[in-house]
This record gives C-alpha cells, structure tokens and sequence, in this order.
C-alpha cells in the first residue's frame, strides 16, 4: 500500500513525498483511516514506528478542512512526556503541514515562558505540550483549551512511570467533554488501561509490532561482563582501544550521568551530558556539540533521550542496563537508524544480571558475551539462565516489571518537564 490509499489531501501527500516516504508504516495504514473516520484510537506503538506522521497527517487534513481562521483557542493538543519528544513532534508536525494554512508551537518547562505565552497569543491551531508546562500557561490563563478537538496523549506509560498521570487529568479536566482522543502507549500496565477506559469511547485498536524485530537486524549487540568498580575503567578502554568518534551513553541518574562525564573529561574524552535538571538551552547545545562531532561522548539519563533522533549515530552503551526491559529496546534503537549499521554495548554487573534475563525474555534471544581480561569479577559472576518461551499477550503484560506509581530512578515523582 502507498500514501495515495489512505485518503490524504494533496497539500499532505507533498509533504510526505518531500520526505522521500513512500510506503506507509503498519501503524499508519491502520491509524490513519480510524482516525478520519473520527474514531477514538488506542495505539500500542513504540517510538520509531511511524506513530508520529500516523496521528499528524489526520489531524492537520481535518483540522483544514473545518477551520474558519481563528486561532484564538488550539484546537488540537499534543502531550508529550519530555521537552525533546515535545520539541521533536512540533517538528513533524511543521514538516508535514507545511504547505496548509494552519499554524502549530510548542511549550514546555526549561525555557522562558514568556515567549511561549507571546506565541499563543498570536494563535495557534495545534499546541505541542508537556504537562507541566501546559498547567503552568493554564493556570496564567495564557492559553485555553476549551476549543480543543484533537487530544492526542504520546508515550502515555511514560508519562505514567514519570509521575505524570495526575497532571494529565488535570489537564483533561480543561477540555471540552466533546473531542476525539487518541492515546499511545509502548505497553499495557492496568493504569494504561484504566486511563483509556475512562477516556476513549469505543476506540480503534491497533496494535504493532515492536521496532525491537527491526531494531535487531541492524543492531549488534554485545554484553560485556565488568565489575563495578570498573565500569568506568572498561568504558575507557573501549573508548580508547576502539577509537570510538562518537557514542551515546546511558546511565540510571542524573547524578550518574554527571559524575560519568567528569571522570570521562578529566581522562581527556571530550564529553557531554544531558538530563532533567539541565536547562533546555544546555541540553540543546550539548546534543548539536554531539551532532556536529565537537563531542565524542554524549551521556544521557532515559528521560532526557526521550524523543532524540541522532543520525548515523554508530553505536549506543548502556553503562547502567535499564530497570524496564522496553527501554532497552528504546536505547537501542537510536542506533541502526536509516538502514545504518550500529552496535549496542551493555556494561554488566552480578547484580544487574537479573535486568539482562528480562531484556532477553523481550528480545526473545540471549544476547552474546564478550570477556575482556581484567574487568570482570569472575568471583560473583552466575550462569545465566535460558531464554523462556514467548508468554501469550495478556501473561506477558502482567509479567512486564513495569509496575503502577513507580518512582523513576533519574528524577523527583511528578516533576515537571
């Protein structure tokens, strides 16, 4: 199928074509359609599959086709759980409504609000958000939401896992009782799925495969075994025995991730960090150092990756592995981007072995092992247990560890973005 089956008017198919996009994505082929029909959408969708276009192109053909020119209220609202996702959508959006008459922004926490609140007073059709950012400008009246007729909730168990949720219904509790909501979530948790029983009304449901398959074809991976203490040590030596030009590291904590790039800068790899407690404008500089190879080695906490499209990005190192086997996957696939090769290292210690097996049960393959000679604490090492058998759909939902009101591990519960 191409994007002259899924009904899109000329102004969008220009776009796309712009984009050099011919073939639409599964969740696009299935989303679009729902979506122009006016159907509620419950989408499992992970980052990278196309989710972004599949809920843009619809709601820019219909916000055109009904639109009278005032753009006093937004008529269609975004929320994203991070600023970099936030940002990353308001850029489709602009690329993909670029040749209709309607106008878009975004906001969120970091930067200065008041040249937000000037933008939103010029008009807006479609507003691009972070829950808290969006209260913020709610609450100073700013912005109203009243009009709103689009409701599009983005990654919604991350901002559930984020500590998020409260804030949405808040910001729910704004908008008009009549609109069309569409709600995407990489996986299922009772609270996903209480929040869409509440807020959509009999939805389309779509469910795609994850990028992971995808993501695995392009991506080598390798795990190798290191003491603690000598994460940072072996790290170096990859760095320097590999003659790595540039790599994105993962890390647990903002505080990891600081003390990561220090030790990293005082050995003299030219390195940089971006998490929460960075402003908006350092985090925005330190990814276009990286981009523009003026730093070897950008590390990120998962918070702050949310949303970052890195290309010809060679490989990806989770220093600390990730306590949600999906954010592996999402780690992972910032490189292999673009029919590009990458390599996905993970440094492991005894004590996170029992994180890999859960990353391995999602893959559904072990992944391999690679020894380097003076690193690993062969002393508290343990054989690793084999890969189970794929679980059906519902019991391997109820065996995610993702569990309900979790406090993130790199950030206060319920901070704002």
């Amino acid at each position: 199928m191409s994007f002259n089956h899924l009904g899109l008017r000329t102004e969008l198919m220009r776009a796309v074509s712009a984009q050099n996009y011919a073939t639409p994505t599964p969740i696009q082929i299935q989303a679009i359609p729902a979506i122009l029909m006016g159907k509620d959408v419950l989408a499992g969708a992970q980052t990278g599959t196309g989710k972004t276009a599949a809920f843009t192109l619809p709601i820019l053909q219909m916000l055109h086709a009904s639109s009278n020119g005032n753009r006093s209220h937004p008529r269609a609202l975004v929320i994203t759980p991070t600023r970099e996702l936030a940002a990353q959508v308001h850029e489709s959006i602009k690329t993909y409504g670029k040749y209709l008459p309607l106008r878009s922004t975004v906001v969120f926490g970091g930067v200065g609000f008041r040249p937000q609140a000037t933008r939103l007073k010029k008009g807006v059709d479609v507003l691009v958000a972070t829950p808290g950012r969006l209260l913020d400008h709610a609450k100073q009246r700013t912005v109203d939401l009243s009009k709103v007729e689009f409701l599009v909730l983005d990654e919604a168990d991350r901002m559930l896992n984020m500590g998020f949720m409260p804030d949405v219904r808040r910001i729910i509790n704004l908008l008009p009782k009549k609109r069309q909501n569409l709600l995407f979530s990489a996986t299922y948790v009772p609270e996903i799925q209480k929040l869409a029983d509440a807020l959509l009304t009999d939805p389309a449901r779509i469910q795609v495969s994850p990028r992971k398959n995808a993501a695995t074809d392009l991506v080598t991976q390798k795990v190798y075994p290191v003491a603690r203490s000598k994460k940072r040590a072996l790290l170096s030596h990859l760095i320097r025995t590999e003659k790595w030009d540039r790599a994105l590291v993962f890390t647990r904590t903002k505080r990891g991730a600081d003390r990561l790039t220090k030790q990293l800068v005082r050995e003299g790899v030219s390195t940089q960090s971006i998490h929460g407690d960075k402003s908006q404008s350092a985090r925005t500089r330190a990814l276009a150092d990286f981009k523009q190879g003026k730093v070897r080695i950008l590390v990120a906490t998962d918070i702050a990756a949310r949303g970052l499209d890195i290309s010809e990005l060679p490989r990806v190192v989770n220093y600390d592995i990730p306590q949600v086997p999906e954010d592996y996957v999402h780690r992972i696939g910032r490189t292999g981007r673009a029919g590009s090769n990458g390599v996905a290292i993970s440094l492991v210690c005894s004590d996170e072995g029992e994180l890999l097996t859960a990353i391995e049960q999602v893959l559904q393959h072990q992944i391999p092992i690679e020894v380097i000679e003076g690193f690993r604490d062969d002393a508290r090492q343990k054989p690793r247990p084999a890969v189970k058998p794929a679980a059906t759909p519902t019991a391997e939902r109820a065996a995610r560890p993702m569990r309900p009101g979790r406090r993130p591990a790199s950030g206060r519960r319920g901070r704002r973005r």
